[in-house]
């Protein structure tokens, strides 16, 4: 059974709407017949989003993505589901791309015999600030004989973090995550607020066994000022954080702040910073390949042996076993 989906993307406004302040940048997704779905939707997603957030912006930065394929019209995806793209050629003589995402997929070997498509590559990549290939993408560039010239991105790197390479500092690097490459362009443009926000939104983060105590700051219960001293609290838990800090941001005395807070919260502002670092510290195991005392460096907590202790004291096992549970085909840095 054909599922046929029309895939809106981002157009630039008409001048008459657009502020002149208002920066386009365009994005291109190139896409075969048997490309994966979830990766191309995801970028498209990002990117969508980050135009709808800053849609009451004047100024700032717009994107306008355009999906892509060698002879356009109606393509499939690995599962059957259709979209619309727009031909290679018509792309020739249009402005440059400032990202362009080459997608992989199980149809990446007909792709690879794909001479105009291939061609369109070596023209584009000159063109391009920033060319990602996401999993078999690589081997596309490779047979348009574009070579790897700057590393692979490991999910342990720091969102936005990019390498560049002389000349015309264009980017060429691997991607193994669509969504945080596409999130580390609205990063450089928008700030790493938006860019968290946006990442929340296209993929809500997964729930730990401390989940439930960090997120009850939200609650209608919790006072504003224990709020803003808890949310001060997650904001910094990667660094040494003291009492008398937490409290001045509640605008309290210090016992008054530890007896409040003890009470809306249900745990004292020093358990509550444990919690918030222990969280932390599960989503970075099961969503990166860091190194242990990496970890727990980031997090605050100082050292692998501490963190080690902490996750056996709380949840009975080590960091590489609540690893293994959570992410059973990560491996080894």
């Amino acid at each position: 059974m054909e599922c046929i989906v029309n895939v809106q993307v981002n157009r630039a406004a008409p001048a008459s709407v657009m502020p002149e302040t208002r920066i386009t940048k365009r994005i291109g997704i190139a896409l075969f017949n048997g490309f994966a779905l979830p990766g191309a939707a995801t970028i498209v997603e990002v990117f969508q989003a980050a135009n709808d957030f800053t849609s009451s912006q004047r100024g700032g930065t717009r994107y306008e993505v355009c999906l892509l394929s060698a002879s356009g019209g109606r393509i499939a995806s690995s599962s059957s589901v259709f979209v619309w793209t727009e031909s290679v050629d018509a792309h020739r003589l249009t402005d440059p791309f400032h990202t362009l995402f080459i997608v992989g997929g199980v149809g990446v070997s007909h792709a690879l015999r794909d001479e105009r498509l291939i061609t369109w590559l070596r023209r584009a990549y000159p063109r391009s600030e920033s060319i990602v290939p996401i999993g078999e993408g690589r081997l596309l560039l490779e047979a348009a004989g574009i070579a790897q010239t700057a590393g692979n991105d490991s999910h342990g790197e720091r969102m936005g973090e990019l390498t560049r390479n002389a000349p015309g500092n264009r980017i060429l690097s691997e991607c193994v995550n669509p969504l945080r490459r596409a999130l580390a362009v609205v990063q450089e443009d928008h700030g790493a607020d938006v860019a968290r926000q946006i990442g929340n939104w296209v993929a809500p983060p997964a729930e730990t066994q401390f989940t439930a105590i960090v997120r009850k700051n939200a609650s209608i219960c919790i006072s504003e000022q224990i709020q803003a001293s808890a949310r001060w609290i997650e904001a910094n838990g990667d660094r040494q954080v003291s009492i008398d800090d937490a409290a001045q941001v509640a605008a309290m005395s210090e016992r008054n702040f530890l007896r409040r807070f003890k009470m809306e919260m249900g745990v004292t502002p020093s358990e509550y910073l444990l919690y918030v670092r222990l969280d932390m510290s599960c989503r970075l195991l099961a969503e990166t390949n860091l190194p242990v005392d990496k970890i727990a460096r980031r997090c605050g907590i100082g050292s692998g042996g501490r963190l080690s202790k902490l996750f056996r004291k709380h949840l009975g096992s080590t960091p590489t076993e609540y690893r293994a549970t959570r992410r059973p085909a990560v491996k080894a840095m």
